[in-house]
């Protein structure tokens, strides 16, 4: 059977796996397979997992909050901010949930933030246009 290879990227690593059989990954329009011969494809895969398969072996997961997707004459790309690949559904599901949280956590900071500079902008603007009428 046909093979291909998987290169997984983020902002501090690469791995290359050679060897798959196939992928299942899921975009916006919902899941969908890749395999050898695939033609050209880009997508942007969805928070969550996907997974591969090497030759005869069992299933792998990996881990990712979204990714960028690219197949071409037989090399499979995905580009994430960070990536987990793991064999146990169970660990690799538990790594997932506590990204998640990690994420969700930042973004509620980054929000915070964002409204105090709002506030902080605001009373800087209303403090000058005091002084403008008085």
């Amino acid at each position: 059977m046909k093979t291909f290879q998987l290169r997984l990227q983020d902002a501090t690593h690469a791995e290359t796996i050679s060897g798959v059989r196939s992928f299942v990954g899921e975009d916006v329009s919902g899941s969908f397979g890749i395999m050898a011969g695939h033609c050209r494809t880009i997508s942007v895969l969805t928070i969550g997992l996907a997974r591969f398969r090497i030759q005869d072996q069992n299933w792998r997961y990996v881990a990712m909050p979204a990714a960028v997707l690219y197949f071409h004459q037989d090399q499979l790309t995905i580009s994430t901010r960070r990536f987990i690949v793991d064999d146990d559904y169970d660990r690799i599901s538990e790594a997932l949930q506590q990204q998640l949280v990690e994420e969700e956590e930042k973004l509620h900071s980054v929000k915070e933030s964002l409204h105090n500079m709002e506030n902080a902008v605001f009373r800087r603007l209303w403090e000058l246009g005091r002084k403008e009428i008085g």
